[in-house]
């Protein structure tokens, strides 16, 4: 009698935790469809990337948490936003029109200058994109080998779902813009995101890796990537050319300014160049932790910022950075300089204003 009590129990909390199943299946919401939702917490949460948009900043986070202030970083005010996918990257190349990208594909457009946003694109459409545009040029170039092999590319994407992030974002102005993310995930509009193209066919990375950044140094346009992975736009040959470099670690970001650029990464590892990327030299950081974001500050000086929330500083001219003291900052993700000249940070305890030393 006690072995049928126990087998009925048992029974009835097996039917309990299907019908518990079925009814999270059916309220489970897509984070590609599911608004961000509003937090007094948000401006502490977890930021990625932080941008100028006019004398307005904007910073991009977890969980679709777009936030931007008025008054250099001193309070934020939490943006509307349509996903709940975290977000990497932000960019505005005018002072009302932006751009931001995360996970799930995701890539998102302001108008007001980063108050609201509207998705333009996502996951779940990337892999027919690439298939309609690689599969067009097959037909037009059937002895071309590589867009059969760009097709099948489309096709995985397409089986394997919205699950590719885009790590960066950079637009010359209103129209034109890139998109970067894993895998050589490369694409360009020219419409102001009504419309995307592949680029996969326009990098010089055969192996595929990680595109981790994209920036313009004021007369040249990078892209960086992992293991040594760094291209640059050549406009004769309209294609991102590898560069070569004397570190094969992975980079996190490109900056400069007309004649000069930087690229960092892990371990400390900063590269100069001024003669248009054809050669580049080490500087010497002091650090063996990872720099994962900087900027040029309002005296042209380069901040650096790494993971264990360290701030260097270097001229521009100079051959070595400078650690400065008594910065005591979280780890640092990404970085702007606000309209006042002061600097904003944010990371893994969401966003900060210093003052420049």
């Amino acid at each position: 009698m006690g072995s049928l009590k126990n087998f009925v129990l048992a029974l009835l909390c097996s039917m309990l935790a299907l019908l518990q199943g079925v009814a999270q299946a059916a309220g489970y919401v897509d984070v590609l469809d599911l608004p961000a939702k509003p937090s007094p917490l948000a401006m502490r949460s977890p930021l990625i990337g932080v941008a100028r948009a006019g004398e307005r900043l904007v910073t991009v986070g977890q969980r679709g948490h777009i936030l931007y202030s008025d008054d250099a970083g001193k309070h934020w005010l939490q943006a509307g936003v349509p996903v709940s996918s975290d977000l990497t990257a932000v960019f505005f190349p005018s002072a009302k029109q932006g751009w931001a990208v995360g996970n799930d594909g995701v890539v998102l457009h302001s108008s007001d200058a980063g108050a609201t946003w509207q998705k333009q694109l996502d996951g779940r459409q990337i892999g027919a994109l690439l298939v309609k545009h690689y599969a067009a040029l097959a037909s037009a170039q059937p002895a071309n080998e590589q867009w059969p092999l760009q097709v099948a590319e489309g096709q995985r994407l397409v089986e394997q779902g919205a699950d590719k992030p885009f790590l960066d974002v950079w637009f010359a102005n209103d129209k034109t813009g890139y998109v970067v993310g894993v895998f050589n995930l490369i694409l360009r509009t020219d419409d102001g995101g009504q419309s995307w193209t592949p680029f996969q066919d326009r990098t010089d990375n055969p192996q595929g890796f990680h595109l981790n950044a994209i920036a313009s140094t004021g007369d040249a346009l990078y892209i960086a990537g992992e293991q040594g992975l760094l291209l640059k736009w050549d406009d004769s040959a309209q294609r991102f050319a590898a560069v070569s470099t004397p570190y094969q670690g992975s980079f996190f970001g490109v900056l400069g300014k007309p004649g000069e650029a930087l690229v960092y990464g892990l371990r400390g590892n900063v590269l100069r160049s001024t003669d248009g990327g054809l050669s580049w030299t080490p500087l010497d950081s002091g650090l063996h932790v990872s720099i994962t974001a900087g900027l040029v500050d309002a005296h042209g000086d380069y901040r650096l910022f790494t993971q264990a929330g360290h701030t260097l500083i270097g001229q521009a001219s100079g051959k070595r950075l400078q650690v400065l003291p008594h910065q005591d900052l979280p780890p640092v993700a990404g970085a702007t300089l606000a309209a006042d000249g002061s600097l904003v940070v944010v990371g893994s305890r969401g966003a900060q204003a210093l003052s420049v030393e």
